[in-house]
């Protein structure tokens, strides 16, 4: 059984390969997910790039987008196929290009829809089948609503509800504020729990603090970390010493961004760009002194043409740190 105690959100354009080999060299054990990965794209698209992954990775969920229950259930195939440890189906997803493709949030109208498709998934696969979704979309965020939608799908096969704790408003408010202006509510997410104790029920939504962190694991099973891990991903070697192994000796930032050259290499040998990868790094050494020097020089020069790991190896200097 997968741990799910912690994990990070899949981020669209934050969370690719780079950025998970990354942050898996910081932490062993928290849960990391893929962008969302729409069926289409993966059933007439190209499997290497939208998919891959490198084995280090594990655990790794790949989360998916879309409707059609036969579609995302070979899409759960291939997942599995590809060594995948979890199959997500978004729910919570509130764009514009999402609705009209018709999943994301908008699916929170369609209980028996989402239904069908978690089932037709599990059919696929002996992969856990999870739902990431909101508290509520638009008008229609009621107790009874919200009730109704877990209780159909977990009817389905779906064990494992990883809730963003803010209703989502399908128009009038951007991606970016339908992450920051609807209120959170925290408490209904801890209802959720125990009103399907059987359930695993994870939080998601403005975690910023390990304190915060641990006050919702009193109530629900599981938190998941987006932004703040992004930008202040040395977060996780915090959540492994606190939370998973006390004795345990972590990486020093040195020691992470010197296991991360190699991989480097091989990426720019391989036709990739510094910045596609640089990118992910730039808060490594946030909220310590020289962190906006660290993030300047890697902006100002890891986009260059030709640029290659000495831009790595000089901005580690800034650090005082010798690669």
């Amino acid at each position: 059984m997968l741990d799910r105690k912690f994990s990070i959100a899949p981020m669209m354009d934050w969370t690719d390969r780079h950025d998970r080999y990354f942050l898996r060299l910081i932490s062993r054990h928290v849960l990391l997910y893929t962008e969302m990965v729409t069926a289409p794209a993966i059933l007439h698209g190209q499997r290497d790039k939208l998919l891959g992954f490198d084995a280090s990775e594990h655990p790794i969920a790949l989360q998916l987008g879309g409707s059609n229950p036969k579609a995302l259930a070979e899409c759960a195939k291939i997942g599995a196929d590809w060594g995948y440890d979890e199959i997500n189906l978004n729910v919570g997803c509130p764009s514009d290009r999402v609705q009209e493709g018709r999943f994301g949030a908008c699916l929170m109208a369609e209980p028996d829809l989402v239904a069908e498709c978690v089932a037709a998934m599990a059919r696929e696969t002996s992969l856990p089948i999870t739902v990431k979704h909101r508290i509520g979309i638009d008008d229609r965020d009621s107790w009874h609503e919200l009730l109704h939608f877990v209780k159909t799908v977990s009817q389905a096969g779906c064990q494992t509800f990883v809730v963003h704790a803010r209703k989502a408003w399908l128009s009038g408010l951007s991606p970016k504020e339908n992450r920051e202006i609807p209120p959170l509510k925290y408490d209904v997410v801890y209802a959720l729990k125990k009103e399907f104790p059987q359930l695993e029920i994870i939080l998601n939504g403005g975690i910023r603090t390990l304190d915060e962190a641990e006050e919702h694991l009193k109530h629900v099973d599981g938190v998941m970390i987006g932004r703040e891990a992004y930008h202040n991903p040395f977060i996780l070697a915090e959540i492994e010493k606190r939370f998973y192994d006390a004795e345990a000796e972590l990486p020093t930032r040195a020691q992470v961004l010197a296991e991360l050259m190699p991989y480097v290499e091989r990426q720019l040998a391989e036709g990739q760009h510094l910045m596609h990868i640089a990118r992910h790094i730039l808060g490594l050494f946030q909220n310590l002194p020289g962190a906006r020097a660290w993030r300047r020089y890697l902006s100002e020069n890891a986009h260059k043409r030709g640029a290659g790991t000495e831009v790595l190896r000089d901005a580690a200097a800034l650090m005082g740190i010798s690669l």
